[in-house]
């Protein structure tokens, strides 16, 4: 990190084990920028896109790290379907309050939150259980007229 414009980030490690274990030595570049407060700001450029990241990723089964655009990863919600988009809601707001996950499991106000806001979030919570509740009875529609076409 001495020597400007060669500064590198040394990655060594195992894959595999027995027959199949391989060491594996990956030199990734370093760059930074210089933030408006002040200090340096440091990045790392992907070895296959030549792009500045934060962050590398080495999804199961991957060989080697690299950015999200080299391994082409989506986040979580680009790959949650328009039927499960109410389901996804509903569990976020469970867990916001602190309530166990699952479609119709019962909510509690949690110790601290204000009686008004508690309010605003079960009358979201009773939205989004009538959207669950109309997904799940289209579903269910489909996998009987499915089950007909079968017989």
């Amino acid at each position: 990190m001495h020597e400007p414009d060669e500064e590198r980030l040394e990655l060594s490690y195992t894959r595999g084990t027995g027959d199949r274990r391989e060491e594996v030595r990956q030199t990734i570049r370093l760059c930074h920028t210089q933030p408006h407060y002040g200090g340096k700001r440091w990045w790392m450029v992907c070895p296959y896109r030549s792009i500045r990241i934060g962050k590398l990723y080495l999804p199961s089964g991957g060989d080697r790290f690299a950015s999200r655009q080299a391994w082409r990863l989506g986040y979580h919600s680009q790959r949650i379907g328009s039927r499960d988009k109410a389901f996804e809601a509903l569990f976020r707001l469970q867990s916001r309050l602190g309530c166990p996950q699952g479609w119709e499991q019962p909510i509690r106000r949690p110790k601290g939150m204000w009686h008004r806001t508690y309010a605003r979030l079960e009358q979201r919570y009773w939205e989004l259980d009538e959207q669950c509740a109309f997904q799940m009875a289209a579903m269910m529609a489909r996998l009987a007229a499915f089950g007909e076409r079968i017989k």
